[in-house]
Order: structure tokens, then sequence, then C-alpha cells
């Protein structure tokens, strides 16, 4: 009786210790799937879920997925981050696009103590003053001076206009650091208009831009928006310079801005037309079988947020979220396929951006702007 008895505990214990060892490890995911951003969001997620089919398990454990949709929300980003740490108990999060959605959810997630990597959101109020958030993309102070050197030093342009979405955070603060490194080159801002997400018409404010005799019009705010600044502006009859920043760079800014975005120049962070490191060509490949199609930034960053994620639980030897984030922290020339990544102090990745412009129709490569 005692031999069976000793018998069946060794069997429970060998269960259990089997039942241990594959348990998942999970991990969160906050993105917009519905609302204006849906576009952004769901280009994200396909990068995420490429990475995850490719590379679905760490330290001989699955890795589960929890997938929130933020809506395109800061409110509902605040929830979702919520719903992921204390329903779905997640060890980590990615996301999000939009830096007013991650400052929100980032901000949940750092009285939590969860660590959170933004994938595409660029403000630096989403890691500033923060412990657990960090991020895959480059950080606005960069982006508006690469911009901004392009148009004077490149372009030869010196008289600039800006529509700027105060609605969101990423508009103010983009067109804040554009405008302070272009005066400092020497070129005048002849107007500064607002508008806000989801407004329809331009036409007064752009009436305005081409009176003070703008060279360029610097759109530092969402796709769908700058589609529509840029018909009615052609509509108008001018054929002002039209630039823009990462947030442009989704194949629904040519879905409906049809002719009046050729020649629209962006910064972003990722060109198929120019690979970064081997893992790039992986990720190309493995994309475009999937999808049918050759992938865009967004989900570059999607695909680098899991794997920096992934190889963070890797060298911290366990789910624990307090590991994560000092292993996240420590990250140094990740061979990420938008390039070599380093998070600085502040949680921010060092790399180099990329400018592209619209031709024919699609993105196509520009040059690269070192990452200082």
């Amino acid at each position: 009786m005692r031999a069976r008895i000793g018998l069946a505990i060794v069997l429970v214990l060998l269960v259990s210790q089997f039942a241990l060892a594959v348990e998942p490890i999970r991990v969160g995911v906050y993105e917009p799937m519905t609302g204006n951003m849906a576009a952004g969001g769901q280009m994200t997620v396909e990068g995420i879920n490429l990475a995850h089919e490719l590379y679905p398990e760490v330290l001989g454990r699955p890795i589960q997925l929890f997938l929130v949709d933020n809506r395109s929300d800061q409110v509902e980003s605040a929830n979702a981050v919520a719903r992921l740490i204390e329903h779905d108990k997640v060890s980590a999060i990615i996301g999000t696009y939009g830096s007013s959605n991650a400052i929100a959810g980032s901000d949940v997630a750092e009285r939590h103590g969860i660590p959170v990597l933004a994938t595409s959101a660029t403000n630096p109020m989403v890691t500033q003053g923060k412990d657990y958030s960090f991020r895959t993309c480059f950080i606005d102070p960069f982006q508006g001076e690469v911009m901004a050197n392009y148009t004077y030093n490149h372009l030869g342009l010196t008289k600039a206009a800006l529509m700027v979405d105060v609605a969101a955070d990423y508009s103010v603060g983009l067109a804040n650091f554009f405008v302070a490194t272009f005066e400092e080159l020497g070129g005048e801002i002849v107007s500064q208009m607002r508008y806000q997400t989801g407004d329809q018409e331009f036409t007064a404010q752009l009436t305005e831009i081409i009176a003070r005799g703008a060279e360029v019009l610097f759109i530092p705010g969402y796709f769908g928006d700058a589609a529509l600044i840029a018909r009615q502006l052609r509509d108008l009859g001018s054929d002002i310079q039209i630039l823009g920043g990462d947030a442009l760079d989704a194949p629904e800014l040519m879905t409906i801005g049809g002719d009046a975005v050729e020649g629209l120049s962006i910064s972003s962070f990722f060109s198929v037309e120019a690979p970064q490191t081997e893992e790039t060509r992986i990720f190309a490949e493995a994309f475009q079988a999937k999808y049918g199609q050759l992938p865009n930034a967004m989900a570059a960053l999607g695909y680098d947020s899991y794997m920096i994620i992934r190889d963070a639980i890797e060298r911290a030897g366990s789910n624990d979220p307090q590991a994560i984030r000092d292993a996240l922290a420590a990250t140094k020339d990740f061979p990420a396929v938008t390039g070599n990544t380093t998070l600085n102090e502040h949680g921010d990745a060092v790399k180099d951006a990329v400018i592209l412009q619209v031709q024919n129709g699609e993105f196509r490569y520009l040059t690269t702007v070192p990452a200082k």
C-alpha cells in the first residue's frame, strides 16, 4: 500500500512539474483595431502575429498573446492595459500605435509595475519619467530635426507652413520639434494652422497658407487627415511641396489621397528597399508569403517589438515582470528588422530614420539618416 501511495505521489509531482514547464508566458498587446487609427494598429498586429508564428516559444514555454482593441482612444487605451494586467495576468505588454494612446496606456502599466514596449509611438512623453516604459521606435525630436534638415538643406525650401492636429500629442510635439530646427537653420515659418482629428474641411486654413507664400507644407498628423488635406490643397490649384512624419506611412494615404499625394515625402522607420539586418530579409519574405504584399514600417515595428520582448524574457530567464523590465533596459544592438536597436537610459530606441516618397502610388526609398 505504501509503495502505491509513494508511486502516486511521484506521479503527481511529475505531472505538476510538466504542467509548470508548459505553462504559457502571457504577453499583452493593445492596439487600435477600430477607430480612426485602425489601419495603423492592424498593420502593427500583422507584424506581431508573424513574429509569434515564427518564434512561438521562449524558455521552452509557449508565448500566449492577448490582444485588446484600444479603439483609437486614450481612455480605452488605459482600460485595455488595465484589463491585460488585471484580467489576463500578462507579464509584459506590446503597444501601441498613436502617442496619445501610448501615454495613457503606459501610465497604467507604470502604476502596476508591468513593462510595456511601445511600437511606433514617438512622442517623448511616452517614456518620460517612467521606469517600465520603453519603445522600439525613434522619437520626435530626432524625426523633427530630420525633416527640417531635409526641407531646408536638401530641398532648399525656406518658407514653411504647418497643419497641426491640436487634439493629438504626436502632432503637436512633432510640429514643435520641426519648427525649432527649421528656424534654427534659418528657415521661416509663415503659418501654423490648426485642426482637430476627424475634421473634414480644411479649405480656410489652406487658403491662408497659400496666401502667406509657403513653399512647403509640413503635416505632422495621421494618414487619413493628411490625405484629405493634400486633396483639398491640390483642388485649390497649389503645387506646394507636402511633407510629413511616420504616421503618414500607410497604404491608406494613397488610397484616400490618390494623385494629390504624389511626390509627398515622409520620415519613417523602415523600407524593404534598404534592408538593415539579416532578419529584415527573413521578415520581408515571410510577410509577403503570409499576407501577399510587402511589409511597411508599422508591421516591421510590430515584429521587432515582439522579438525584443521575447529576447528580454530569454535574457531574464523568467516571466517575472521586474526581471523582464531590467532586461529590456539592458537591450543593446539587438538585430531588429528596422535596424540594430539599443534602448537608451530613457527607454527610447536609438536608430536610423529613412525618408520615403510617394512615387506612382507607393512609397519608395530615398535615403537613410543616421541616428544621433
